[in-house]
């Protein structure tokens, strides 16, 4: 019987596997009405409750950074002003197992007319975020589709509108330009053995010279494409 060799793969990409296997089986109802048009949505209450206790099993953090937030006036048909606010966020994965990490980039938009406008707009960027990094599948919103302004005046005969921008500091994203390490280049190495997949392909795949200068950003890629290819042939066999 041939021995497989063990597979050194960053535990966030098995904590953020582990997550979406859990959440896909449970999903996360809509279960909640808009109170002006009247469709269904899923809460960030719902979402918060049903990802803390998942994370925590499976040792995966999720760690906000803002890196800008733009605030625009919209005068009201009654004269009142609402506060449109967009954010773009940097959630930062990481495992509290061996501190491996992964940025997954959003933006969150909402209204309000007091100032609830920028929690909305950050609860609806986490909420996005997760739905799309971890698959929640659509059985059964984030505060921002608790309610829609119908009362903004016709764009004609509005005012001017004041716009406000808060640029943040920089974050300590992933370079482009970094290369895989000996880690990543390990790890690949050996699924590919497995998987029966010359590397020089793989290199061509994503049009580098060799595998050496593959780049670190599409690490995750490319060992998730390999165990796929490793799981098909097991269960073809």
């Amino acid at each position: 019987m041939k021995e497989t060799t063990a597979v050194s793969v960053p535990h966030v990409y098995t904590a953020i596997s582990a997550v979406m296997d859990e959440i896909g089986k449970a999903g996360i109802s809509k279960d909640r009405k808009n109170d002006q048009q009247g469709y269904n949505f899923r809460g960030i209450d719902d979402v918060y409750n049903a990802m803390a206790p998942i994370l925590a099993k499976n040792q995966l953090c999720i760690l906000p950074f803002v890196r800008s937030r733009e605030v625009t006036e919209r005068q009201t048909q009654r004269g009142g002003v609402l506060f449109y606010v967009t954010v773009a966020v940097d959630f930062n994965l990481v495992s509290a197992k061996d501190g491996s990490s992964h940025i997954i980039s959003v933006v969150g938009e909402a209204m309000d007319s007091g100032d609830k406008a920028t929690n909305k707009a950050m609860s609806a960027a986490y909420k996005y975020a997760c739905m799309q990094a971890f698959c929640i599948p659509t059985e059964g919103d984030n505060d921002a589709d608790k309610t829609t302004h119908t009362d903004i005046k016709p764009k004609a005969e509005r005012a001017p509108v004041r716009q406000i921008q808060t640029p943040m500091g920089p974050i300590d994203a992933p370079d482009p330009s970094a290369k895989v390490g000996a880690d990543e280049i390990k790890a690949i190495t050996k699924l590919a053995a497995e998987a029966g997949v010359d590397l020089q392909k793989i290199a061509d795949a994503y049009g580098v010279a060799n595998i050496e200068a593959l780049p670190k950003i599409n690490t995750a890629a490319v060992v998730s494409k390999l165990q796929e290819k490793i799981a098909a042939a097991k269960v073809a066999a």
